[in-house]
């Protein structure tokens, strides 16, 4: 098996059977996907069953609503060489897994790619994307790692513990779970690259009043991520001083969900870059055993 998908699914069911139908349409033979179910019934028995004995995939349920914790139960299960970690909610463009296939087979040391958002609507999505390729070091990771894009050898992810269980839905730090991995291999000493041509389609939604519930959360863990491994303090100030832009603009423009957004994403990320205690230490991950092969987690 050369693709082991990931997918941590809660609440979402037309989504999920969209994004199977976008891996199906992959035509790859060799990429199974692993759907770790954090729902407590069976609303997504119909799609299972529609796409079994088309896809080779894996079901397992969890009754805790921890994305890190469906990932790293679905990482323990996988099989392929490359494991990748979409969202149940993003579709995969035709051509993605073989252009990712290439890029790793072209370059053995290649432990870890990356790339960006695409909107539903063209272009790159929500957030902030470098503007070229190349490798990911600690200045540049802040701006090159989204968790549904990114692919890693399952090998590595098993030995780096996999997912900190204290960042990303589900815990106080609800974001920067990527970051921290992608950032913890390059310590590690293995080879990151960000392709900008490698896009995975996400739903934008910065600007919704939900996004803006969101923001503080999802700026605290990207706060402590920034803390324990930015390189230097000019890293994790620009994205202090870039909210404070934002709020800026946004009081200009009389754009009140826009000064609500940036506030809240400064208040998180200050909370982060603040926090005590063993999450901000990010000690050492065990690594993860593979598990066997079962029906239910």
């Amino acid at each position: 098996m050369r693709f082991s998908l990931i997918v941590a699914t809660r609440g979402r069911v037309e989504e999920l059977a969209q994004f199977l139908d976008s891996l199906l349409a992959q035509g790859r033979a060799d990429a199974e996907a692993i759907v770790v179910d954090q729902n407590g019934d069976d609303r997504l028995a119909p799609v299972i069953a529609r796409v079994s004995g088309r896809l080779p995939l894996l079901w397992l349920r969890s009754a805790r609503g921890h994305a890190c914790h469906a990932r790293n139960l679905g990482l323990r299960a996988a099989r392929g060489e490359i494991v990748g970690f979409p969202d149940d909610d993003c579709l995969y463009p035709p051509g993605l897994l073989d252009r990712v296939d290439a890029a790793f087979r072209a370059d053995p040391a290649l432990a870890v790619l990356t790339g960006p958002a695409e909107s539903p609507a063209g272009g790159l999505g929500s957030g902030r994307w470098r503007e070229e390729g190349g490798p990911i070091t600690l200045d540049n990771l802040w701006t090159s790692v989204i968790e549904f894009n990114l692919f890693l050898r399952r090998d590595l992810a098993l030995a780096l513990g996999g997912f900190d269980e204290r960042l990303g839905p589900g815990t106080r730090f609800g974001s920067g779970e990527g970051n921290d991995l992608v950032a913890r291999a390059i310590r590690a000493g293995h080879a990151a690259r960000y392709d900008l041509g490698q896009r995975v389609v996400h739903p934008d939604k910065r600007l919704t009043p939900v996004a803006v519930e969101r923001a503080a959360l999802y700026g605290a863990g990207f706060g402590l991520v920034l803390r324990r491994h930015a390189p230097s303090a000019a890293v994790w100030l620009r994205f202090l001083v870039r909210p404070l832009g934002g709020m800026a603009l946004a009081a200009l423009r009389l754009r009140r969900l826009e000064l609500a957004y940036y506030a809240a994403t400064l208040r998180g990320r200050l909370r982060g870059l603040l926090a005590g205690g063993e999450a901000a230490a990010g000690r050492r991950l065990a690594p993860l055993e593979p598990a066997p092969r079962e029906r239910g987690a």
